[in-house]
């Protein structure tokens, strides 16, 4: 016979079965909380945690008064400062005579008489060729003129005679132009002169021509019902309370492992990860290097070195230098800062070139401003009519005949009973419990009606 879950016995679509354990634990018949890790690595109990080394942040109270003096200031010794002697240049004197411009380039130098170059390319040796030159090219030479007769034309031949009576005829556009005075157009920009209307300004527009004000209907005042209390009680079943009802079950068990208290001197028992993958080898203990004691040579120390013992000083002339003298002199009169460049490129005398304005164009107004402008000169005002309103007047309207309260979904509205989903009851109605499978879901089996014999 086929089973429903209570997922498809659900016609709310509110109630799903309650998923339980995985297939993991599907043979053993309950849920395992604990896990690898807790089953290998028991916990230390309660221990306290270590104390930190860092110091900590407390605030320092006012110990005395503190002293301006810092390293600087008492280390830092002044010394007097002399002042230095300035040297006073001596007074210039120029020297009489005339000033030697010679050179070392002049006194070294000896001109040559300079012969201009020999050409080292030979000459060139035109050959003269006695007899006539022969013109003719290979065009000419190769391709001979055919000697070919011209065509007879086959058209017939024409002679023109001009005539000899005056042309008078007369062309399509004479014929076909007439010539017509020119009339100037009529303009039609309207006139600047303002036109003031004789006739009165009618305000009649099209809705107030067309309008037709109806009488409003009288409308019944329809009188307050007063409130009459129920005669049945309120039924306050909600769908919470429909749909969710208590399940009796069994109350869930703790998965934390119990608090057992361990005192502070006792071992740690059990191993951990860390102890487990990093294994403490035995190291051999470092060994200590001992400084043997100092103990002073006996004797003097020979201050003597193999440079002492072996140079011997020899007496020797300084080496004079190759270097001829220098040849300076010292002239003390001023120098002449005259160059080739400043006597033949001279300084030119340049002024700022001025501002460059440009004439207006429009001519400036002469005259004092009126202060009148077009629109002031064209504008006329007129006087303004207000708009007569069209709305009707706020009066209440009043009917005779009662208010007709009949709409189409009071007339095609069907009321329809509410019914209670099989699936919140405990056990739904018309089926029976089967079996739970590894997923959680309930599975029923659907009771046959007794049929009544005749």
């Amino acid at each position: 016979m086929r089973t429903w879950c209570l997922c498809q016995i659900c016609t709310c679509g509110r109630h799903h079965c309650p998923h339980g354990t995985t297939r993991i634990y599907e043979n053993s018949g309950g849920s395992c909380a604990t896990t690898e890790y807790l089953e290998k690595y028991p916990t230390y109990g309660s221990v306290l945690p270590s104390q930190s080394l860092k110091p900590k942040e407390e605030f320092r109270a006012y110990r005395g008064k503190m002293e301006g003096i810092t390293t600087f200031k008492s280390d830092y010794r002044p010394y007097e400062i002399d002042k230095q002697p300035r040297h006073a240049p001596e007074e210039y004197k120029p020297k009489q005579g005339v000033i030697d411009l010679g050179t070392t380039y002049k006194r070294d130098f000896n001109s040559y008489k300079v012969h201009p170059v020999v050409i080292v390319r030979p000459l060139e040796r035109q050959q003269v060729k006695k007899g006539k030159l022969d013109t003719v090219p290979t065009y000419k030479d190769d391709y001979r003129a055919w000697d070919i007769q011209k065509s007879e034309l086959y058209k017939p031949q024409q002679t023109y005679y001009p005539p000899t009576v005056r042309f008078g005829n007369s062309t399509t556009f004479q014929d076909d132009y007439v010539p017509r005075e020119i009339k100037p157009r009529q303009s039609c920009k309207p006139s600047p002169a303002v036109e003031r209307s004789t006739i009165p300004f009618s305000g009649n527009t099209s809705h107030r021509l067309d309008y037709v004000p109806h009488r409003p209907e009288f409308k019944l005042a329809r009188p307050k019902d007063s409130y009459k209390p129920p005669d049945q009680p309120l039924e306050d079943l909600t769908t919470h309370r429909c749909d969710f009802q208590g399940l009796v079950g069994e109350m869930a068990k703790i998965c934390r492992p119990a608090h057992t208290r361990v005192a502070q001197g006792a071992p740690f028992e059990g191993s951990t990860e860390f102890r487990d993958s990093f294994q403490e080898w035995a190291l051999p203990a470092p060994q200590v290097h001992k400084a043997p004691e100092y103990v002073p040579p006996a004797g003097t120390m020979q201050l003597e070195s193999t440079t002492h013992l072996d140079y011997v000083p020899h007496q020797a002339t300084r080496v004079l230098p190759i270097r001829p003298a220098s040849r300076r002199r010292n002239h003390n009169f001023p120098f002449q800062g005259k160059s080739t460049t400043k006597q033949d490129f001279p300084a030119w005398e340049s002024c700022r070139q001025g501002l460059i304005k440009q004439e207006p164009q429009i001519p400036s107004p002469s005259g004092k401003f009126d202060g009148l402008s077009t629109f002031r000169s064209h504008y006329v005002s007129h006087e303004l009519i207000p708009t007569k309103s069209c709305k009707p007047a706020d009066a209440p309207l009043k009917r005779s005949l009662p208010f007709d309260d009949v709409t189409t979904y009071s007339l095609e509205y069907m009321p329809k009973k509410l019914e209670t989903c099989p699936a919140s009851y405990p056990s739904p109605p018309g089926y029976l419990f089967e079996t739970t499978n590894s997923r959680g879901h309930k599975f029923f089996r659907k009771i046959a009606p007794a049929v009544k014999a005749f």
